[in-house]
């Protein structure tokens, strides 16, 4: 590393972090139906669960001097299982429906994601390097997480496509956002949040489908267990596949 670059505190985005981030938002998905259907918390309680882990391992994030691998997934994982209960109690138990909770969660993200633009000029993952850039990156990914549950859920209900079609239809999506990166000068930065974003409604369609009972689509598999083998999955994950932290080159990277 030379003297005109400093290491971010989340990894490079490769395959590798996408296969995880995929696997954390259906770990997210059952994790959270675990813990509010399987163990009968409720939304309002699996929310305030989630939510205080989620601020605990965020302040740890913030305050660590490195990119640690383990906690920035751990991270990821608590507000992905955050966003599941968030959306459940703001879709369910307020009663806004998923299209009034997915245009809500929107418009936090858009807050969230300009507020962050308007303080760095850029919101490019590759100068989260202090911990005011951490924290608007920590609340983009939250708001992004929540959204992607909505959104998800507004697919196979409300859109009518069931959990195989919502899925079908959000790795199209994705599929688009590769062929713009690959072959187009779309900016980077923006494919990285549509990716990031379509990626959570995926994992939460693949999550349903696991976990919900046949008669609504799924398979009926145990959401303990299924928990319990996505979380080993990740856990193999990150030891086998290469963690490196991202790269801020001094200039900040414009969008």
């Amino acid at each position: 590393m030379n003297n005109h670059s400093t290491m971010s505190k989340v990894p490079a985005v490769t395959l590798g972090f996408w296969i995880i981030k995929i696997a954390a938002t259906t770990l997210g998905e059952t994790g959270g139906d675990t813990v509010t259907m399987t163990l009968n918390w409720g939304y309002l309680a699996g929310t305030a669960l989630f939510l205080a882990l989620l601020v605990a391992l965020v302040v740890a994030q913030i305050l660590a001097r490195r990119f640690n691998p383990f906690l920035y997934w751990a991270t990821i994982v608590a507000s992905t299982t955050f966003g599941t209960t968030m959306a459940d109690f703001a879709d369910r138990s307020l009663g806004i429906g998923y299209t009034g909770g997915s245009s809500l969660l929107l418009i936090c993200l858009i807050t969230a994601l300009g507020l962050w633009y308007w303080s760095e000029d850029t919101i490019s993952v590759n100068t989260v390097t202090t911990p005011k850039v951490e924290a608007f990156y920590w609340a983009a990914i939250t708001f992004s997480q929540t959204l992607g549950t909505a959104l998800g859920d507004w697919m196979a209900d409300t859109g009518g496509l069931g959990y195989e079609g919502g899925a079908l239809v959000f790795a199209a999506g994705l599929a688009i956002i590769v062929g713009l990166y690959v072959w187009t000068n779309v900016s980077r930065v923006m494919l990285f949040w549509a990716a990031f974003i379509l990626t959570r409604p995926l994992g939460a369609t693949v999550g349903d489908f696991l976990d919900k009972p046949v008669s609504q689509g799924g398979l009926a598999l145990s959401r303990p267990i299924a928990s319990a083998a996505i979380a080993v999955f990740i856990v193999a994950c990150v030891l086998l596949l290469p963690q490196r932290a991202g790269t801020h080159p001094g200039t900040p990277v414009r969008v």
